[in-house]
């Protein structure tokens, strides 16, 4: 099945679009990349979007004119991918949308809301969407992140030693394998970064451009202390968590420091809660996705940290760092519309595994498919030579 899948993540700067073509085979998922673009979101539309964010204040005439936009640009993205990459021939979109509140109390998730109506992919591209991936996980029990639990667990199966897959995105998440599966986020992965280089730059950068300012900067070890004593950091996984806590705001309660030493801060925060999060788990390998893969410095400093578990990025076994998350959602989607579960109770914490997401019709209706005769127990990334 030829899927587009879409995601734009809690650094709310682009669309990203994996065009994937799924085959599953007895036990093991195929997944053959065909191409990704990524689509900034429009300057106007991603001010929009942040100024809605927590800890702004909105209404509800303002979600309702995001929902529409959002999911045009979604629309847009998901029809480009398609005519670039399958020819026009794909045969279903799945779009994890655009999270913009991620509802959780006293360590339990209870809601959480992305925009991008699928309506308006369904229209422009003629396909059936699956989107809401997450209100199903979180209606039985589970935090509803990280989604892409399954997936990891699914692709890093029968590797030698004991893996971690790691996502550094706005916020950072990571998966654990083995016989107890975890998936949980760790705290921010570049949201704090972002915020400080945007402040410091008076809204001219948004993010901290291969770790320059942070390589510049000297770690304040007092600043790192007082910020690891983030509550966030001691509580049990599985757990989530986002820019209702790590925001701009966050920052506003720190003292006054030379804006390198900060940067360099923050980011050694970054690594210091990923690594221990890690700690009592003991991974052998790390495998990073996400675009804090682009940070030199900060993958250096998490390099230290995680002391004999070797650091790699998914590039290294065939999957584009850039890519990761995309392509994870359209494999829930193909799970979705064959009626195979998208998580795995263990990493979410839910009472039961669950088939994730709304179905959208396209022109033909809903997709023509047959339930597997079994589940998935293994992905692999085809034509993109793996290690």
């Amino acid at each position: 099945m030829r899927v587009i899948g879409l995601m734009s993540g809690t650094s709310h700067d682009a669309i990203d679009a994996v065009a994937a073509d799924i085959v599953q085979r007895a036990d093991t998922l195929d997944v053959a990349i065909a191409g990704m673009l990524s689509r900034p979101y429009p300057a106007t539309l991603r001010a929009q979007l942040l100024a809605t964010l927590p800890p702004n204040t909105t209404d509800i005439g303002a979600v309702c004119r995001l929902d529409t936009a959002i999911g045009q640009e979604f629309a847009a993205t998901a029809e480009a991918a398609n005519n670039e990459f399958f020819d026009g021939t794909a045969e279903l979109i799945a779009s994890h949308g655009q999270t913009v509140f991620h509802w959780v109390a006293e360590g339990a998730a209870l809601g959480t809301l992305q925009l991008g109506q699928p309506a308006w992919i369904a229209q422009r591209t003629g396909l059936a969407v699956v989107s809401d991936f997450r209100a199903r996980d979180i209606a039985a029990g589970g935090q509803g992140a990280p989604l892409v639990g399954l997936f990891d667990l699914l692709w890093l199966n029968g590797r030698q030693g004991h893996t971690a897959g790691l996502n550094i995105g706005g916020i950072a998440n990571v998966t654990v394998t083995g016989d107890h599966p975890s998936a949980f986020d760790t705290g921010p992965g570049n949201a704090l970064i972002d915020a400080a280089v945007e402040r410091l730059s008076a809204g001219t950068e948004f993010f901290d451009h291969d770790g320059t300012r942070a390589a510049r900067g000297t770690v304040d070890d007092s600043l790192l202390k007082t910020l690891l004593a983030e509550p966030y950091y001691r509580k049990p996984s599985p757990k989530t968590t986002g820019k209702e806590l790590f925001n701009a705001a966050y920052l506003e309660r720190l003292p006054p420091i030379d804006p390198d030493d900060l940067v360099a801060t923050l980011t050694a925060l970054t690594a210091h809660t990923i690594a221990d999060a890690l700690a009592t788990h003991s991974p052998t390998e790390v495998i990073a996705s996400g675009g804090g893969t682009r940070n030199p410095t900060l993958l250096t400093m998490l390099r230290e940290r995680l002391g004999h578990a070797k650091l790699r990025t998914s590039d290294e076994l065939g999957l584009p760092s850039a890519a990761k998350e995309a392509a994870a959602f359209a494999v829930l989607g193909f799970l979705t519309v064959h009626g195979l579960d998208g998580t795995d109770p263990g990493c979410t914490g839910a009472r039961e595994a669950s088939v994730l997401g709304a179905i959208t019709p396209g022109v033909n209706g809903f997709p023509r498919t047959e339930r597997p005769s079994v589940a998935p127990r293994q992905l692999t990334v085809v034509g993109h030579g793996q290690a």
